[in-house]
């Protein structure tokens, strides 16, 4: 899957992210394995971040629990140039900051046929480092806990509620609200908010059970950068069945 967002369109200096990955399961469907790298810029700084993960899954009667971690590195740089300083002699902007950390998290996943519960900390290890004699904060740890059930609501409709909330230390806790419809099991449309501060739209379809096309649009309010800066991502993924044991049907998750 590759994935590409442009957030607060025409906001100078505005985020712009880019993420690739891969997984597939092994051993029967037991294990799971997969690659994530992902690509930051907000303003002159820029994130980018590689990680494998690993993840082992048990199988109950209606339901199935899988849990696993990930390890990588995350290189953080800052680029003065792309600045407009008052003093371009001023020693503090001279050169910029960069700097390296090796990254670790953890997740779990409950799910069944009808609902999904996860919980997750990408980064474990809060991570610093020193440049000029200051040290700098790269980022802390970020927990995640989201819901979702499946409402059946005829043979080929069914409608999907989910909620997602973010924590931080510092920072105020942010919710997600979703529903979305799906069709068929291929196409899926639906309406979200985040905070109450951004509301937004996503479809998303399913073509030959194999190639997954997704459009996200939000529109911010007059509580976060207006309406003005809207924002856009898109997202393509590849769905193959590599393995002789690889599921071939299609899941509500």
């Amino acid at each position: 899957m590759v994935g590409y967002r442009t957030q607060w369109a025409g906001f100078e200096g505005q985020p712009i992210t880019f993420n690739a990955s891969a997984h597939s399961s092994f051993l029967n469907n037991k294990l799971g394995g997969g690659i994530l790298f992902t690509n930051d810029q907000i303003g002159n700084i820029t994130n980018t971040s590689t990680n494998a993960s690993v993840a082992y899954k048990l199988n109950f009667k209606e339901s199935v629990f899988s849990f696993g971690m990930q390890a990588g590195i995350q290189n953080y740089r800052t680029d003065y140039s792309e600045l407009n300083i008052f003093d371009p002699s001023d020693n503090a902007f001279m050169g910029g900051e960069r700097g390296t950390r090796l990254n670790i998290g953890a997740g779990a996943i409950l799910k069944s046929e009808k609902f999904f519960l996860g919980l997750s900390v990408p980064r474990l290890l809060p991570s610093t480092f020193k440049n000029g004699g200051q040290e700098f904060e790269l980022y802390k740890q970020h927990y995640y806990l989201m819901g979702s059930y499946v409402y059946y609501l005829n043979d080929k409709i069914r409608f999907k509620p989910s909620v997602l909330f973010r924590g931080v230390s510092g920072a105020p806790a942010s919710v997600d609200l979703a529903f979305n419809v799906n069709l068929n099991a291929i196409h899926t449309a639906g309406v979200f908010t985040r905070n109450f501060n951004t509301y937004g739209f996503m479809v998303q379809t399913l073509l030959k059970e194999q190639l997954r096309l997704g459009y996200v649009f939000e529109l911010p309010t007059d509580k976060s950068v207006g309406t003005t800066f809207t924002t856009h991502e898109l997202s393509l993924g590849v769905l193959l069945s590599v393995f002789s044991f690889h599921e071939r049907t299609l899941s509500n998750f």
